[in-house]
């Protein structure tokens, strides 16, 4: 009996030091970085991933990101985009450039500053994941930084022993990924670091009539560990026209593309957003703005509220950018958005209460 009593209590202790460690841990700091979110520099894109969540919307730290789709899609754009946000926000950032195709005037339309970067151009999978966990923050700071690891892209990776003609079919890439991922997820979210990857597709031989024909390339652990999923597809050219000396030439200035949650641990999935990228410029989120405003509004004309900008949409984009006008419009923007979930909003009594 008395043994009984002992065991009995000393069980209850553990019970009590174990939920005492959980709650500390709960309670760390290094899950305080997880309320901020990086604009992506789309404010369709941004609602579309976590407009019920955050005012605005974007991607939330301490996750990892995989942007994946054909060539040609603004994969290499958009994570560009998101590099340099996170660095106007003060944080630190580490690109990892496989295919060694980033140059410093490409860098800085993102607003990244190539002198404050940590570049490197790693050969296979461990390099890239391994800096993750050696990634040291500020021992001076309670809050872990806000830190950006970048990766373009995923598919241009190898391995040790496909460097050294030991993997001829290639199938080591895939366990190392599984491998890699397995030690890295839970640093991720306790260092806070927001790591964006791109990655390409490629044909699915074993899709079957009605499987998925395209896969990401890297086996499924990318897929499995990314709490966020942006699937670019069906880019379309936009073409601009231009009188020079009394003839019309024409050229492709950008491309429009649809970017699809394809997988969401931040809020709902499968929503969708167009984003416009234009040669030299970026992403051009005035005019995806000017245009979902005309779609949803149903006018015949560019207006923000009540201020006509005209039918064309060139000139909308000037009055826009002279009269100061990009935070109205956003602001616009943002509020059809909601209009337009609160209709789809489930009216239904909540099952907790």
């Amino acid at each position: 009996m008395k043994r009984t009593r002992s065991t009995k209590k000393l069980s209850a202790q553990v019970e009590k030091k174990h939920a005492t460690d959980r709650k500390r841990k709960t309670d760390s700091s290094v899950y305080e970085g997880t309320d901020k979110a990086i604009s992506t520099g789309s404010t369709l894109l941004d609602l579309a991933i976590s407009g019920g969540r955050f005012a605005e919307g974007g991607i939330p730290t301490g996750i990892l990101v995989e942007i994946f789709g054909p060539s040609g899609t603004g994969k290499t754009v958009l994570l560009c985009q998101i590099a340099g946000n996170v660095q106007q926000a003060g944080g630190r950032i580490m690109f990892h450039d496989p295919e060694a195709r980033l140059n410093k005037q490409f860098a800085r339309m993102f607003g990244l500053n190539p002198a404050e970067i940590e570049y490197s151009i790693p050969n296979t999978v461990p390099e890239v994941f391994e800096s993750v966990r050696e990634w040291i923050p500020d021992p001076d700071e309670n809050i872990f930084p806000l830190c950006g690891i970048f990766a373009d892209s995923l598919a241009a990776l190898s391995t040790d022993m496909e460097m050294k003609d030991g993997d001829k079919m290639g199938m080591r890439r895939a366990k190392e990924f599984s491998e890699e991922l397995r030690k890295t997820c839970r640093i991720i979210t306790q260092k806070n670091i927001l790591m964006v990857c791109s990655n390409q597709i490629r044909q699915n031989l074993d899709a079957g009539p009605w499987g998925q024909r395209y896969k990401s390339p890297g086996g499924e652990a990318i897929g499995f560990y990314s709490s966020l999923r942006l699937r670019c597809s069906g880019s379309e050219k936009l073409r601009a026209i231009r009188t020079i000396k009394g003839k019309e030439h024409k050229r492709i200035v950008g491309v429009k593309t649809n970017v699809e949650v394809f997988k969401s641990s931040v809020w709902k999935p499968f929503r969708t957003a167009e984003v416009y990228i234009i040669f030299d410029y970026g992403i051009d989120d005035i005019r995806a703005n000017l245009q979902f405003v005309k779609t949803i509004s149903g006018d015949s004309v560019y207006k923000i509220n009540d201020v006509k900008l005209g039918k064309s949409i060139g000139r909308a984009i000037r009055e826009v950018e002279e009269r100061g006008m990009e935070k109205a419009l956003k602001e616009e923007t943002i509020a059809l958005w909601n209009e337009i979930e609160e209709r789809f909003a489930e009216e239904r009594r909540p099952r907790w209460e």
